[in-house]
């Protein structure tokens, strides 16, 4: 073999070998790209679980949408059963009297905490008008009490279905509670306060989540006996409220 040919040859090997290693690449980057997609997509479901974690806390409600929600936190966060503070800084002789405080660790989900979503079951229509209030700050600083009528327009469900549901009040045979479970509940009281003597209240309306509750058969009737840390109609009336 001369030269010339001995050149052409070693030619055409450099040349088949940087083909052949063009050829592999792809090769070696269409096994890799499955693998980059997994991990992305690992990374994103953790990020999406966490944030949902957080997103279900009290802390998620003050920190993105609303922004006077610390004091609110801050009676989910006390000690039951014990002296603590309402959400407008009055203090409560009994924690228990809120429902905040007694309910997050006696409702359904498995016997895990309640949180704020146990009760306050978020709504597109809701969660859309929220968003867009806070990035135009067109809200209060002060959120005001709301009734049960606010809490359950945008779930379009009766209002007693806030509270007696197959999440929160059931009986023992696993139904959903009624009124008349309740008043057979409190049968034994001197005055049945879930008797509608003079008009059907609200559960709400004695019953409060962030502030003691309120004894309304005291209204008028003034031998009422005032459960610890509840208060009468006309101590309620003395808070220290927002005007």
């Amino acid at each position: 073999m001369n030269e010339e040919t001995k050149v052409k040859a070693t030619e055409e090997a450099a040349a088949g070998a940087d083909a052949k290693a063009a050829g592999a690449a792809p090769k070696r980057k269409g096994k890799r790209w499955p693998v980059v997609v997994g991990v992305v997509a690992v990374i994103l479901v953790a990020a999406g679980s966490g944030f949902w974690v957080w997103h279900e806390q009290p802390s998620f409600c003050n920190a993105i949408c609303h922004t006077s929600m610390d004091p609110y936190n801050e009676t989910y966060d006390q000690a039951d059963g014990v002296t603590g503070v309402d959400k407008w800084g009055n203090e409560v002789s009994n924690t228990h009297a809120m429902l905040a405080v007694s309910h997050k660790t006696a409702v359904a989900d498995g016997g895990a905490d309640a949180t704020c979503m146990s009760c306050h079951v978020p709504q597109l229509s809701e969660q859309v008008s929220e968003g867009i209030a806070w990035l135009t700050g067109d809200y209060y600083a002060e959120l005001d009490e709301r009734s049960l009528d606010d809490l359950t327009e945008a779930r379009a469900i009766p209002n007693d279905e806030f509270c007696m549901n197959e999440a929160c009040h059931v009986n023992e045979d696993g139904t959903v509670m009624t009124r008349d479970d309740l008043i057979a509940l409190t049968a034994d009281y001197e005055r049945n306060p879930h008797v509608a003597e003079h008009q059907e209240y609200d559960c709400g309306t004695c019953h409060k989540a962030h502030r003691a509750s309120v004894v309304e058969c005291s209204r008028c009737h003034t031998d009422t006996e005032i459960p610890e840390g509840w208060l009468s109609v006309d101590q309620a009336k003395k808070l220290d409220m927002p005007a």
